[in-house]
């Protein structure tokens, strides 16, 4: 098996140990048993612990991104078309993903490598935006980006309140979808 098909092979090993028993359940040592590999081979793949779930956590987000871009690339390019993808993908990532991401993350609170990551992926997220969102507006780029951050802020609010059960998963998309076209001002 190749390093790369061992890697996926671990990960989706992992995943299953946090589907079906918890985060606490996985430890690399776990990992190698559950994947029928020795604990060298699951430390020289991630490392640690935090480093395995924070892998864990990026192969989520990844597949997120990829549908998120595919949808930009097929889109017609009108500001409000592309309003609806950002916010359809935003709440349908939050009901996709499943419980194993919300896990990871909460496993992972407080770890300096994580915060780290997740910082990089909003600045992934909000450069994504901007590239999607700057056909359409006449801001300065540095305020552009400020309102994305705003944008994926609302996102990150709006989606809680739907996960708790306050709103609907169409109208938390569409009125993160109106938030996004009224925060790009006046169009080009």
């Amino acid at each position: 098996m190749t390093k790369a098909d061992r890697r996926q092979q671990l990960l989706d090993t992992a995943m299953e140990i946090v589907r079906d028993h918890g985060t606490d359940a996985l430890t690399l040592g776990a990992l190698a048993e559950s994947a029928g590999v020795s604990k060298p081979v699951a430390y020289e793949h991630f490392g640690t612990r935090a480093g395995l779930l924070t892998a864990m956590y990026r192969q989520i987000d990844a597949k997120q991104v990829r549908v998120l871009l595919d949808a930009l690339a097929q889109s017609p390019k009108r500001l409000a078309d592309i309003a609806r993808i950002v916010g359809n993908a935003y709440m349908n990532c939050y009901v996709t993903v499943g419980p194993e991401w919300h896990a990871l993350s909460a496993a992972l609170k407080g770890d300096d490598q994580m915060e780290t990551v997740q910082q990089e992926l909003v600045d992934g997220y909000v450069a994504i935006y901007q590239e999607a969102l700057a056909p359409f507006t006449r801001l300065p780029d540095d305020t552009l980006r400020l309102r994305c951050i705003g944008i994926y802020g609302a996102g990150e609010a709006i989606a809680r309140d739907m996960i708790r059960g306050r709103t609907s998963l169409g109208t938390a998309a569409s009125n993160l979808t109106a938030l996004i076209i009224s925060a790009v001002g006046e169009p080009a």
